[in-house]
């Protein structure tokens, strides 16, 4: 397969008596390929070449005679490219020709991976030719931007596998819900009355008296409460005086004369 430029025309097809052994140079035009690997190809197939068998002194010689000449005008990323595959034909020969430093794998191929490369190049680029030939003959029947409509989906009910008795057997099965459960907590009731006189026994039997003796030990909310309403309320009165000594300190509960 030859290669093609941009517009999609093949280059010139050199003479099959111009590409054998001792020949004279053929002109080539870079600008006509896409890359190294595009020139590489034609020359293997040109001359029907098998690829997994290339004989690499003959292609280098060629591939560099190509390539001389022409860099001048191509460029500068483009002729770094063909300058590095003209090195790695270079290598390739060099291995193929001198003696292996290291022992390799007998079926070890020091062209395994150039022909890895060409033949994957070559399928991409037959894939890139038939979606060329597809988009081409598109524009033939169709304007552009034009796409096909798409047919309307069918969507088939689905046929239910219950039936009527078994929909209303299921309903009857369903039971009432449980009544929820309420737990109600015993709650102590004091009342600010009983704090009064609890407080008024106390200023009986002593002048002065800590707020704590007015709160259990367990410190429930309600007796606290109730217990510092009832001061409040006395102090109202004019019966007792409260006093701190400190923020957040014992409050203190002194008889009034």
């Amino acid at each position: 397969m030859q290669g093609r430029d941009e517009r999609g025309i093949s280059p010139p097809i050199p003479d099959q008596s111009t590409l054998r052994e001792g020949s004279e140079p053929f002109v080539v035009e870079l600008d006509k390929f896409e890359g190294p690997l595009s020139l590489l190809l034609h020359l293997i197939r040109v001359q029907d070449i098998d690829i997994f068998d290339i004989p690499l002194a003959r292609v280098t010689r060629q591939f560099r005679e190509a390539v001389e000449g022409n860099l001048d005008q191509a460029p500068l990323d483009a002729a770094g490219e063909f300058l590095e595959m003209a090195a790695t034909l270079m290598k390739l020969k060099a291995r193929m020709l001198l003696p292996r430093g290291e022992p390799e794998a007998p079926d070890e191929d020091p062209r395994a991976e150039l022909v890895r490369r060409l033949l994957e190049y070559e399928r991409f680029r037959q894939v890139a030719g038939v979606l060329a030939s597809q988009e081409a003959d598109r524009r033939l029947r169709f304007g552009r931007g034009w796409t096909p409509p798409r047919p309307p989906v069918r969507r088939e009910r689905p046929t239910p596998g219950a039936t009527l008795g078994d929909l209303l057997a299921a309903a009857l099965g369903i039971r009432d819900p449980d009544p929820p459960l309420a737990h109600h907590l015993p709650r102590l009731r004091v009342t600010v009355e009983q704090k009064i006189d609890l407080v008024k026994d106390l200023l009986g039997r002593s002048k002065r008296f800590s707020f704590n003796q007015l709160v259990p030990r367990a410190r429930k909310r309600e007796h606290v409460a109730a217990s510092l309403l009832a001061c409040l309320e006395l102090a109202r009165r004019r019966l007792l005086r409260l006093e701190q000594t400190a923020p957040f300190g014992s409050l203190w509960i002194f008889r009034r004369p």
